[in-house]
């Protein structure tokens, strides 16, 4: 049995606020408000699990931010990304069953999986299930000790918000796993991997490796995916210090059933790559594709060439904005930002999708560059086609922008971020 007002005192610690104060930024308010929600998280934990058994501790996964490099990742190209102070947060404690009991905010339900079952089941595929499933399988595959494990969870990282919350939660329960039963071992590299590779084959869904890193990092990280061992480098721009913020503005159109949409992305540059005699872009050169044009168009698709000239494009923009950073030129920073949101717009073509009505994504960019050219930058933020815009807003331009884009796509469509410099850890306090 465990003292749940010891683990509630805990929260109110120096320890815990400068913990707080890491992964949130934020004032000591903020600080005292996210003790609120961890004790909150605290006795949800305990209405379901009552107080028996190990004492639970505290596991966050941050959502993540695109700055760019949109779709470069799964042809070994480069990125840009950002772990952000929204995240996803579980208490959890071991148990001897090999029973996983994992109750979430918004599900009536808990999602139950027993370890001693771990084969990959086809009417889990798109479920929390599956990602459970997975990441059990691909731990205990490679060598790492899993088991059961009691767990309440929570989320700011909401679903379709553009900040990648299904990354957030499979590096979660890699880093639950991790920390309950291998004692934190496990690099931020390695726990993205094996995240993609369960959203890849018990998930269902083709995506590369960006939003996991991310996740799993920490931190502004140039990700460049060349190689099987990817190549990161962090970098250090206080955006906040030359009078900006970050916005994520959440167009309220849904992700739900353009998984075919994203998957045509990658699958049709890996046809221009497969015409030249590569598995991905990245293994050929821009050149081969000019030189081979009519043979490209005939045996992919005008659109499958478009995107390709996109991903080139944007992989030496992603390289040429490493160089701003370290040089702090803001205006080129800036200026890339907008270019990559036009290559994605009119190259990539996953500002909406064909033949609808719907819009919202380039509506958001149209009336976001009316009221920030020349001042600011916007893009397409994530896989697009749906869901969120990242624009880079001078403070003295903020408040009038949040207030036009809530106006428009509702209140609460604009949340303004924070980089956090770690990514998902075990929760020191």
């Amino acid at each position: 049995m465990f003292d749940k007002s010891a683990i509630a005192a805990s929260l109110r610690t120096e320890a815990a606020k400068k913990e707080f104060h890491l992964l949130y930024g934020g004032s000591d308010r903020a600080a005292a408000e996210e003790a609120d929600r961890y004790e909150a998280l605290l006795e949800t934990y305990v209405s379901r699990f009552g107080c028996q058994g190990e004492t639970p501790v505290f596991f966050s996964s941050p959502g993540r931010t695109e700055i760019v490099g949109n779709h470069t990742d799964h042809n070994n190209g480069r990125v840009l990304a950002a772990a952000v102070t929204l995240d996803t947060l579980a208490a959890a404690a071991p148990t001897q069953d090999g029973i996983i009991t994992l109750y979430s905010a918004g599900y009536d339900a808990p999602f139950v999986v027993d370890t001693a079952d771990l084969e990959k089941k086809e009417e889990e595929k798109n479920t929390t299930f599956a990602l459970i499933r997975g990441v059990c399988r691909k731990l205990r595959d490679m060598g790492y000790e899993v088991g059961g494990f009691n767990a309440a969870v929570t989320s700011r990282v909401l679903s379709g918000s553009g900040l990648s919350s299904s990354a957030a939660f499979e590096v979660l329960l890699v880093c639950i796993l991790d920390g309950l039963y291998n004692g934190s071992i496990l690099d931020g590299v390695t726990r993205a991997k094996i995240s993609q590779w369960v959203e890849n084959n018990y998930f269902g869904k083709p995506s590369g490796l960006m939003d996991q890193s991310a996740c799993s990092i920490g931190g502004l990280v140039g990700i460049d995916f060349k190689h099987a061992d990817p190549k990161i480098s962090a970098y250090s721009f206080d955006f906040e210090a030359r009078g900006f913020s970050l916005v994520v503005l959440a167009t309220r159109s849904s992700h739900d059933d353009l998984t075919d949409e994203y998957a045509s992305i990658p699958r049709e540059m890996k046809a221009v790559a497969e015409v030249l005699g590569g598995k991905v872009l990245r293994d050929v050169k821009v050149e081969q594709l000019l030189e081979r044009l009519p043979e490209v168009r005939e045996k992919t698709s005008d659109r499958a060439v478009l995107r390709a000239l996109h991903y080139y494009d944007e992989n030496e923009r992603v390289r040429a904005m490493y160089t701003a950073l370290e040089n702090g030129d803001l205006d080129g920073f800036l200026g890339g930002v907008i270019r990559s949101g036009e290559s994605s717009w009119k190259l990539l073509q996953n500002l909406y999708v064909g033949g609808s009505t719907a819009q919202s994504l380039a509506l958001a960019c149209a009336l976001s560059e009316r009221m920030l050219r020349g001042s600011g930058a916007w893009r397409v933020h994530g896989g697009g086609f749906a869901g969120t815009i990242l624009a880079f807003v001078p403070n003295y331009k903020l408040a009038a922008y949040v207030e036009k884009m809530n106006a428009v796509f509702g209140p609460g469509a604009c949340t303004v971020l924070g980089i956090r410099p770690v990514g998902a850890k075990k929760v020191e306090l």
